[in-house]
């Protein structure tokens, strides 16, 4: 599965030069084994029960006795448990879920136990209120202050009955979470259209056929004839790449309209029987938890309970925004579906359907922009893109990627390992890169995984940080490497700014380092900041070249990506707004609680209001949303869109003073990484964001930068 390893079982990044003699300790994937999940998860809990009753038999109102003693206890669980959840999202299987649903209940149980410590809150209250209090840097008073709210918000004032049923809700809701996970990559995983004719492929470009025909191959029997672009047969699957491939460009309109089908009602039931996979169910269920717990606590519904630990102040709040970017973004919609119109009659179309919209957008970019995704492909080789991001990492933030490959255990073979260096040459922070779409036992999307925080550990050392950067790509075949479509592009970058604030975060202390603590409405700012940087000429000119000759992505390409940055904004936006107001309406209208038809029928009703193409009477997705009902997006969507806000305001701070100007470019950029980045959740974001900026954020840019601001 993995290359040779060295022998040794720590990597010590201090004999590279790391500062204050930092380290790590990495997972041993090479070592894994399903089997010992179970018992060596129960002899952690066992060892961390019995610590946890001297801390509360011990504990007294000072920051070591509580934050400090706590923090401790919960270090091997990065090392046991962390990884057993890495890999249920990157290499699933029955006996890992099997292994995972084991030892689940433990573990929510004990989390639970943990935060509804009387003893332990009492003192951290005592400690808020005394005389240490003002001895405790700020860093240390917000985590104490994090730390009250969330024991808080689980439930530490509840007694008796109330807290049984709150604990017995918690756990379920946890089990749940896992299931609808589960059933997403099931119903993903189960659906396949297998074509043979060449006009079943007509439109597809090249990449598409090549991605279709390696599908075929993995998934045959082994007397089944081998595949091959050009003469098939060709496997298409729910998976992001091949999703948006075939409805962007094949031309069979039958054949699109059954593949979208198939994705709007993935993981619900099959007409009226109920399939293994069904989520409609479980969404019910989970809102009625959420509702019940939020009642328990005091708070009228979910929604209350997850803005207590947000920027955003109320519902109201959240509301505003989307309806404030709602005026400008539905004219932009309604205008882009009226610019399909002419090319739907051209193809012969009475009408569009929702199938249609992809095809004939693509077609219409490619008309009025003259350039398509397979003209770029070529241009966005992974490595050269790897490359172009890591320089354009040095430029701003005076840090240096290098390949570490070997270094570290991985769990797949395509897994890359890579350590990251301080301007003084020292290394401060490693990450894994795993890039590529792998259907059978890989979720969908994309996301940034903390493998190690940073921290000062027991003995005085300092434990380095470490992320999981994990990507859907399109996958290499054969001898041609990836190629990636422009949007595969904005996603890596967009990772791997998450990656960047986990990665150089200067705090020590756990509750803060990265983007520990960050306000949820808040952690989306560096990633979304970082995809802006996919449109600057001299970041983008610096890596796309083309695979095979190595020629520069010519000028007038480059011109027309840029003019193409806008198109379809308005839809675009229109659609997130969807999302976000759906999830905020689901999860504070308690009616809905426990209904699933109803929460199926408001998600219709929302998407609607916002949409200039209403979702079709049977649209499902609300059972494959996964942010929000196996993720941590519950009433917290809306984050992308309040994010960006503070995201394009950053970035405008480059344009003042000058994308040009390479001193003034690495002045901000440093300026951004010794606030965004490195203060990670250790101060209020709002105070971050204006120790950056120098003021409040202000919406004028992400207007701007869509297109939208004169609407």
């Amino acid at each position: 599965m993995t290359e040779p390893l060295p022998p040794a079982e720590t990597f010590d990044p201090a004999a590279a030069g790391s500062p204050d003699g930092g380290r790590w300790d990495l997972p041993r994937f090479d070592r894994f084994a399903v089997e010992s999940v179970e018992p060596d998860v129960t002899a952690m809990l066992e060892t961390a029960a019995a610590g946890f009753e001297e801390i509360e038999a011990n504990v007294q109102p000072t920051y070591a006795a509580t934050v400090t003693a706590t923090d401790r206890l919960f270090e091997p669980f990065e090392k046991i448990w962390g990884p057993v959840g890495h890999l249920m999202g990157v290499q699933n299987s029955k006996a890992l879920r099997d292994a995972h649903a084991a030892v689940l209940p433990a573990i929510v149980r004990f989390g639970l136990k943990t935060s509804q410590s009387r003893p332990l809150y009492d003192a951290l209250v005592a400690l808020r209120d005394g005389p240490e209090w003002r001895d405790l840097s700020g860093v240390q008073q917000r985590i104490v202050n994090q730390k009250i709210l969330a024991a808080e918000l689980a439930g530490v004032a509840l007694e008796g009955e109330a807290k049984e049923r709150f604990n017995a809700l918690s756990e379920e809701a946890s089990k749940l979470s896992t299931e609808f996970s589960n059933h997403v990559l099931d119903a993903t995983k189960a659906f396949s259209l297998t074509l043979t004719e060449p006009e079943e492929v007509e439109g597809l470009p090249k990449t598409a056929r090549r991605l279709f025909a390696a599908a075929y191959n993995e998934a045959k029997e082994a007397s089944d004839a081998e595949a091959t672009p050009e003469n098939g047969p060709w496997r298409v699957t729910l998976d992001g790449p091949a999703l948006t491939q075939f409805l962007s460009h094949a031309a069979r309109r039958d054949l699109r309209e059954t593949l979208y089908r198939a994705h709007i009602t993935k993981a619900s039931r099959k007409g009226d029987t109920p399939s293994e996979d069904d989520n409609e169910p479980l969404i019910g269920r989970i809102l009625q938890i959420r509702q019940e717990m939020a009642e328990l606590l005091g708070y009228p519904h979910f929604a209350a309970v997850s803005l207590a630990e947000k920027m955003a102040p109320d519902v109201a709040a959240v509301q505003k925004l989307h309806a404030d970017l709602l005026g400008a973004a539905k004219d932009g919609a309604e205008q882009d579906m009226a610019d399909l119109k002419p090319l739907a009659e051209r193809y012969g179309l009475d009408e569009i359907r929702h199938w249609d919209v992809g095809f004939l957008a693509e077609r219409l970019r490619e008309e009025r922009f003259e350039f398509t995704d397979e003209d770029l492909r070529p241009y966005f080789a992974l490595p050269n893109v790897l490359d172009g991001l890591f320089q354009l990492c040095h430029r701003l933030f005076g840090i240096t990627v290098e390949h570490a490959d070997g270094e570290a255990p991985v769990w797949h073979r395509d897994v890359r390992f890579f350590r990251v260096k301080n301007e003084d040459g020292q290394v401060v922070a490693g990450f894994y890169l795993d890039p590529y779409s792998r259907p059978a036992d890989k979720r969908g999307g994309a996301w940034m995984g903390d493998c190690l925080g940073r921290r000062r550990n027991a003995d005085g050392s300092l434990q380095l940080p470490v992320a999981y950067l994990v990507c859907n790509g399109t996958p290499p075949t054969g001898d041609t490497p990836s190629l990636m479509s422009f949007r595969e592009v904005e996603t890596l970058f967009h990772e791997f700014g998450h990656g960047l604030q986990h990665m150089l975060t200067t705090v020590e202390e756990p509750g803060a380092a990265g983007i520990s603590g960050v306000e949820w409405d808040a952690v989306e700012l560096p990633s979304q900041f970082m995809e802006n940087w996919c449109y600057h000429r001299p970041t983008l000119m610096g890596f796309a070249k083309h695979h095979e000759s190595g020629e520069p992505l010519p000028e007038d390409l480059y011109e027309k990506i840029v003019k193409a940055r806008t198109f379809r904004a308005g839809s675009q936006m229109c659609r997130q707004i969807g999302f976000g107001a759906s999830d905020m309406t689901l999860h504070s209208t308690p009616e809905v609680a426990g209904d699933s038809a109803a929460a199926l029928a408001l998600h219709r009703k929302t998407l609607t209001r916002v949409s200039v193409l209403p979702p079709l009477e049977e649209d499902r997705t609300l059972c494959s949303f996964s942010h929000i009902f196996a993720g941590g997006y519950a009433a917290g969507y809306y984050s992308y869109k309040w994010a960006e806000v503070l995201s394009a305001d950053a970035f405008a701070a480059f344009e003042e003073a000058g994308l040009d100007d390479e001193a003034a470019v690495a002045e901000t950029g440093r300026r951004f990484r010794d606030t965004v980045l490195s203060l990670g959740g250790g101060e209020d974001p709002m105070t971050v964001f204006e120790r950056f900026r120098g003021r409040p954020p202000q919406p004028d840019a992400l207007l701007r930068h869509s297109g939208l601001a004169s609407r």
